[in-house]
């Protein structure tokens, strides 16, 4: 786990820019504190942020270069196959000079081609350089779980694990772009690839293989995508086939995400989700465990902590239980490092609890397992069972899914941003994908595939990273992805979703905690600002730099400001939190 970035010129005898790209490491350092290195050849320059989880050595320190087979890489990420890969590549003559799994990664690009990276199982996001061809590849993985930014600059391409590290390497366009502005205030602060929310930057789509050759020509590549319905030999399994499916496949994800040569804990919320993670660790003898829980003060009726349930899992199986209790005189400090250590504008409350959760758990170890991704992967929202019977799946979706519609957009928006329904025309065209073909199926492949990578998944890398904490996230591992695809939406959606996840963790899990109503990880003051927080919110949308900026209509602005707590969107979040953060983003960080 890591932090990457690099400068490709395409001008013949120009060289890259060692100063801009060791600009960009020194962005990524909370990425990798145990290490740093910088990589130059002629076009071509590599940076590097080292956090130290699999092979401690030196001989896994980045950026990697084997000269023998003409290749140097940067890598950011875990390849949880690479001991097998590493046998198979020997068996194939290659020999070995470390024991991570960078090399294998160099290795297996020299053996299979781009090709390679449909043998992987892991997150990653990676650079390599073909010294004689002057070729380089790009990659993401197959969920996006790993970032890579992009940007254009004249005669040459940027790339980096984040966009303020590319803004930091200078000469980047830094204006707002207005399509990505319209899907931030629509799809719930999702911007989805290629866009983000700055003109000058653009981030590879996961499952993506990016070839630039030297002289600027490009090709992508989508190497890996998500097929609903039944294949073959699926047609006679009954619900308990698939229940066995499900535990059998989550389990190998979860031991799978075992591998390092330091200790993995767990991010406990005392939900369904990282329960049930923590029980599979705990079955197959995983002694000693630690695992964490965050709790807020209560504000109003919304409670702040779901403790009692993380106790539960924690007594039941033996854990190295740790709570960490925030009340809002600590979290209204911390906010502005939280925003600051967003790749992107992210909306969602428990940013900051997982960003103060992270600085106390890096503490004591330097991976843990997180139970990102089973709501959107096993049918656990509330908008999947009314999109069963859909006539209209777009403008379902959209009612129930969508933060603002267009006619809103107008009344909020300065009008320089306002064309048209760019959410809209973009969930339109997604939806007419082949691959998903009943409504609700397109909704969950909609979900897992962008929605999941750019709010819960992208959150869970910006906040564990800035802590220097590698976040590993079993549910997304592809084969249980492929699998819960592959299950009919019937058996996932009853009784509140994830019915057959439900059923596969009685197994392992206390019922206590399975049959409780649903919870979030829940930040109340975020959601109703009020207090300190308010005036906070405020200060910010009033700052000359947002006036400036103009981002926003002042009339909007101000109804917001009258009463917040009646402007709440479909998905229980706070409509003026959402203009504000955004406006907090910039000014953090310094556009």
């Amino acid at each position: 786990m890591c932090g990457v970035s690099g400068e490709i010129r395409f001008k013949s005898g120009e060289a890259a820019s060692t100063a801009a790209v060791q600009a960009m490491c020194d962005r990524l350092a909370p990425r990798g504190p145990d290490g740093h290195g910088l990589f130059a050849h002629g076009r071509v320059a590599f940076g590097h942020r080292r956090l130290k989880i699999i092979d401690l050595s030196e001989a896994s320190q980045q950026p990697m270069v084997d000269s023998t087979l003409g290749l140097a890489i940067v890598f950011n990420g875990c390849i949880y196959n690479h001991r097998e890969l590493r046998e198979e590549l020997a068996g194939l003559g290659y020999s070995f000079f470390s024991d991570g799994d960078t090399e294998v990664l160099i290795k297996a690009y020299h053996a299979w081609g781009p090709d390679f990276v449909t043998r992987m199982n892991g997150m990653f996001a990676f650079a390599i350089h073909e010294r004689d061809s002057g070729r380089v590849v790009l990659g993401r993985d197959r969920l996006g779980i790993k970032p890579l930014y992009l940007a254009d600059i004249p005669g040459g391409l940027r790339f980096a694990s984040s966009l303020p590290a590319l803004v930091a390497s200078g000469g980047i366009d830094t204006d707002v772009d207005p399509v990505a502005l319209h899907h931030y205030m629509s799809f719930h602060a999702v911007v989805p690839a290629p866009y983000t929310i700055l003109k000058g930057v653009r981030k590879l789509p996961p499952a993506t293989v990016l070839v630039v050759e030297p002289d600027g020509t490009r090709r992508e590549h989508t190497y890996w995508s998500l097929t609903f319905g039944p294949q073959a030999g699926d047609e006679g399994r009954d619900f308990a086939d698939w229940r066995e499916l499900v535990l059998e496949t989550l389990t190998r994800a979860v031991r799978r995400r075992l591998v390092a040569d330091v200790p993995v804990g767990v991010l406990l919320s005392g939900g369904l989700d990282s329960s049930l993670i923590t029980a599979l660790l705990a079955e197959n003898g995983q002694s000693g465990l630690k695992t964490f829980s965050i709790g807020f003060e209560t504000v109003g009726d919304e409670r702040g902590d779901e403790f009692q349930y993380s106790d539960i899992v924690a007594k039941h199986f033996g854990t190295d239980h740790h709570r960490l209790f925030v009340d809002s005189a600590r979290a209204l400090p911390e906010l502005t490092d939280c925003v600051r250590a967003m790749s992107e504008p992210m909306v969602s409350h428990d940013n900051i609890g997982f960003f103060l959760l992270s600085q106390e758990v890096a503490k004591q170890v330097k991976v843990v397992q997180s139970g990102q991704g089973a709501d959107e992967v096993f049918g656990g929202y509330h908008w999947y069972p009314p999109l069963l019977e859909s006539n209209d799946a777009v403008g379902d979706y959209a009612r129930v899914f969508f933060d603002r519609d267009h006619a809103e957009m107008a009344e909020a928006l300065d009008p320089r941003f306002i064309g048209e329904d760019h959410s809209r025309r973009w969930l339109e065209q997604r939806f007419a994908m082949p691959g998903a073909e009943r409504p609700v199926d397109k909704a969950l492949r909609l979900d897992t595939t962008v929605m999941l990578v750019d709010d819960p998944v992208k959150r869970v890398d910006n906040m564990t990273m800035a802590a220097g904490l590698e976040a590993r996230v079993p549910f997304l591992d592809h084969e249980l992805v492929e699998l819960a695809a592959r299950i009919p939406a019937e058996m996932k959606l009853p009784e509140g979703g994830k019915y057959v996840l439900k059923e596969a963790a009685r197994r392992v899990v206390p019922a206590a905690v399975i049959d409780r109503p649903k919870g979030y990880f829940p930040v109340p003051a975020l959601k109703y600002l009020r207090g300190p927080f308010l005036e906070r919110v405020r200060d910010v949308l009033n700052a000359p730099s947002a006036r400036e900026r103009g981002l926003f209509r002042r009339d909007y602005l101000d109804r917001l400001l009258a009463d917040p707590e009646r402007h709440i969107t479909p998905l229980r979040g706070s409509k003026l939190w959402q203009v504000a953060l955004l406006e907090f983003w910039f000014q953090e960080q310094g556009l």
